[in-house]
This record gives C-alpha cells, sequence and structure tokens, in this order.
C-alpha cells in the first residue's frame, strides 16, 4: 500500500523515538529516525522527507540551529520542533525561524497526529500551488501568444477589453483552440490578485434538472432535498470570473435567466425572495455557430446579440501556421521541465512535418503531443522519427502527391472542400469511419471529429 508521507524523526531519546514511530507507522507514513545531529542537514536532504520531527535539545547541537541550517538549504519539508520546555519563548523563537508548529513532551498522541497530519497537507498544497503556478502562468499565453498577426491582433483586442474591465465576453473558436486558457488569461488580467476567484463550468456536462441550481443557489426548502441553501456560482464567483463553457449546450429556459442576470447583473436563489448582486466577470464560451443556433431556434436572438456585444474569436491552429513552432517549443520547454528531460529543440525536418500537418484537433492535440514526446524519448532534440504516426503520414502524403488538386481562379470554399472530401471517403468505404480516416490521412478520433463539426455524425 502506497505511504500518505514520508517523516524524519530527530530526538537522543530512545523511547521517543520507538513510540513516535509505531504511532506514525500506524497512520501509513514511512518514518525514518536519527539520535544526534551529526550530518543531519545532509541526511534530511537526502532522504527528502515530508515533515521533520525535531528536538531542540540535541547531543552536541543545538535544534534551533539545525532549524536554521535546514530552512537555509531551502527544504520544501515542514519543520515540526519538540521540546520539553513549555516556555512561550522557544515556541516564538521556533516559529519565527520557520518552523510549522511545536510539541511539547510529554505528548499527546492525538496531538501529534493531528500536527503531523497538517504539516503534511500543507506540503503537499505549496507543492500543487507551485506546479499550477509553474505550469498555468505559461499556458496563460497559449491561446493568443504567437508569431502569427492573427494572434497578435487577439492580444491587443484581450488587452482592450481586460482594460475597459467589460462585465461579459463571448470566446468563440473549434474545440481545442485555447478558449479556456484565453478566459483564464482575461481573468488574471482584470483580476491581478491571487484570491479572486475563477470558476469553471461546463454547460453539456450538468443535467438540466441541477444546472440551473448549480447556477443560481436555493435556499432551504425549496425542493425536496433542499435541507440547506446554496450558494451558485454566480455568488461563488463574486469579485472574480464566472466561465460558462459550451455556452451554446445551455437550454432555452435557462438562457432566458442568464440573460437577465447579464442586464441587471442580480441573482435569485431558487425558492428565494431577495436578490443578490452579481459582480464578477462572465466568459462563456462555445465552438458551436450561434448564429447558426439562433435561426433553428436553438439559441435566443437577446442572448446572443447580448453576448456577442464584445466577443473573442479565436481562429484554428491550421489558419495561424506561424503559430505552430512557437507553441511547440513552448510546450517542450514546460513539459521538459516537468518530467526532468533535456530535449532542447526540434530538427528543421520535424518542424517541416509539424508545419504540414492540418491539426484538427487544434492546440490541445498539439500540447497533448509534444507531451507525449517528452515522455517516451530522451533525445537531445527532436527528430521525424519521434513523431506520431499521423504526423508522419499525412506528409508522405502531401509529398507523394504535392499538387493533389489546382485552386480554381475564383477560389474555393476550405471548410467546403473538406466536408466534401470527407462525405467522398465515407461514401467510399460505405461509412466504415476507420477506413475512411486512412484515406484522409487522420486518426479515427480526428474523423469523428471533423464529422461533428460538419454535422456528420
Amino acid at each position: 500500500m502506497k505511504k500518505e508521507g514520508k517523516i524524519y524523526i530527530v530526538d537522543d531519546d530512545d523511547l521517543i523515538l520507538s513510540m513516535l514511530r509505531r504511532v506514525l507507522e500506524k497512520e501509513n507514513y514511512e518514518v525514518r529516525t536519527a539520535q544526534d545531529g551529526a550530518g543531519i542537514v545532509e541526511k534530511v536532504k537526502s532522504y527528502r522527507p515530508h515533515v521533520v520531527l525535531l528536538d531542540v535539545r540535541l547531543p552536541g547541537k543545538n535544534g534551533l540551529d539545525i532549524l536554521k541550517e535546514l530552512k537555509d538549504t531551502g527544504i520544501e519539508a515542514e519543520i515540526v520542533m519538540i521540546t520539553a520546555d513549555d516556555t512561550v519563548e522557544t515556541a516564538v523563537k521556533a516559529m519565527k525561524m520557520g518552523a510549522w508548529d511545536y510539541l511539547t513532551k510529554p505528548f499527546n498522541l492525538d496531538e501529534v497526529k493531528i500536527v503531523v497530519a497538517n504539516a503534511l497537507n500543507n506540503v503537499r498544497l505549496k507543492r500543487e500551488l507551485e506546479y499550477l503556478r509553474r505550469v498555468n502562468s505559461s499556458l496563460f499565453e497559449c491561446g493568443f501568444v504567437g508569431a502569427s498577426s492573427v494572434s497578435r491582433l487577439l492580444k491587443e483586442k484581450v488587452e482592450t477589453l481586460a482594460d475597459a474591465r467589460v462585465s461579459s465576453i463571448l470566446i468563440t473558436g473549434e474545440s481545442g483552440v485555447g478558449k479556456e486558457v484565453l478566459a483564464r488569461h482575461i481573468h488574471q488580467l482584470m483580476h491581478n490578485s491571487p484570491t479572486a476567484p475563477f470558476v469553471a463550468i461546463n454547460l453539456s456536462a450538468v443535467p438540466d434538472t441541477l444546472l440551473e441550481s448549480e447556477l443560481f443557489g436555493y435556499e432551504k426548502g425549496a425542493f425536496t432535498d433542499a435541507r440547506g441553501s446554496k450558494q451558485g456560482l454566480f455568488e461563488i464567483a463574486e469579485g472574480g470570473t464566472l466561465l460558462l463553457d459550451e455556452i451554446g449546450e445551455m437550454k432555452l429556459n435557462l438562457q432566458a435567466k442568464l440573460l437577465r442576470v447579464l442586464e441587471d447583473r442580480k441573482v435569485r436563489r431558487i425558492g428565494g425572495k431577495d436578490e443578490i448582486d452579481v459582480d464578477a466577470t462572465i466568459i462563456a464560451t462555445t465552438n458551436r455557430d450561434l448564429k447558426e443556433a439562433v435561426k433553428r431556434g436553438e439559441f435566443r436572438m437577446d442572448l446572443y446579440y447580448r453576448l456577442n456585444t464584445f466577443s473573442l474569436y479565436i481562429p484554428p491552429l491550421r489558419e495561424r501556421v506561424e503559430d505552430i513552432p512557437v507553441l511547440a517549443r513552448h510546450f517542450l520547454k514546460i513539459f521538459s521541465q516537468e518530467y526532468g528531460k533535456k530535449i532542447e529543440g526540434f530538427s528543421p525536418e520535424a518542424e517541416k512535418f509539424l508545419l504540414t500537418y492540418p491539426w484538427p484537433g487544434n492546440v490541445r492535440e498539439l500540447k497533448n503531443i509534444i507531451q507525449g514526446i517528452v515522455v517516451l524519448h530522451n533525445a537531445k532534440t527532436v527528430s521525424p522519427e519521434h513523431l506520431p504516426a499521423e504526423i508522419t503520414e499525412w506528409k508522405k502524403r502531401i509529398d507523394a502527391s504535392p499538387h493533389p488538386f489546382s485552386l480554381p481562379e475564383e477560389g474555393l470554399s476550405l471548410e467546403e472542400l473538406e466536408k466534401n472530401l470527407i462525405i467522398q471517403a465515407l461514401q467510399k468505404t460505405s461509412h466504415n469511419k476507420a477506413k475512411a480516416a486512412k484515406l484522409l490521412g487522420l486518426t479515427y478520433d480526428s474523423l469523428r471529429y471533423q464529422m461533428k463539426k460538419f454535422g456528420l455524425d
């Protein structure tokens, strides 16, 4: 069974070491012990524990001096001091020097368990926050940073809307282009505070019967299972941002309520009488054509025009080819750091392969492929042999047929051409999707995505 955490105990008393080891091992911790301070800093560093229990008085060395040395090394572990001196002065001094907490002899074993568990949770939280800060701060840029003129214009528009602190924004684009990433970046620009909440909900993933209570909250007794009051997401996002992902999937009755929130900036809980002010930036995203949805009666016209007042369109990756190598290098750097690899870049041949591929899954597909390359390979440079089959096979098909068709003088619709080719492939294979995908040089999942996009599924 996997251990819950690693604990290092330093105390010169055999009985205390034995007792603490027994108690903590029963809590499923991995425990190591030492009886003096000789070389203890190096021993702790090599063991890399989550929590250190350190006696103040050790043979030959003061525990407070060891505490200082450990903190000077930048150790991630939380340090809990053990002392027989229960005076406030000792505790205050230890805490000022960076100790997480202290335990006084004789021990209350329940207190020991609680202090160690809290210290361990704090270490985990700090590591998670550091990871998210490091990764997300880089990922925030992926939705718009690039070498293309399209990306630069999008960035300028984002900054303009953020400076104006508009109350609602609509972000559109194909699946995988980075709509949520861009929403998070807008949130960061508008609410430059670590305490400002960013609350996201995928409207297509929540059952219709629950969605209203999730968004608006409810009062006790509003319905059978409402045994207490609950805040809705509009309230929880107070002072920050509420992301409504897949807004095109919202039912018409809730669209009317959302429109009222956008207009009045107030919500009323289910079963409630009072209106609650909404002080949050509302960002909606969709990969659907809402204008077409309005024509089909699936989306309210008034809500569409209200959302579309401030809109951002993220083009698919195939339409901003200059961004592909920039994003590829960006993801390579992130994942190389995350997995402890030293992959420096891409060979010119590998970059050509990446530029040729149409990226039906957009930035998300590129990110996933680069992650896979980093995990599976240790080469200094990414070469074509490290790329997945769908990319290399596509390049071979292009090279074998450099001019598969001639562009008409009057031009054509690329989307209509893609749709027509998919229909032909399905007809040629009697609607066998696996064979049709092979004819088109796509993966099975990529073909399914394209079919859904064109309404062919």
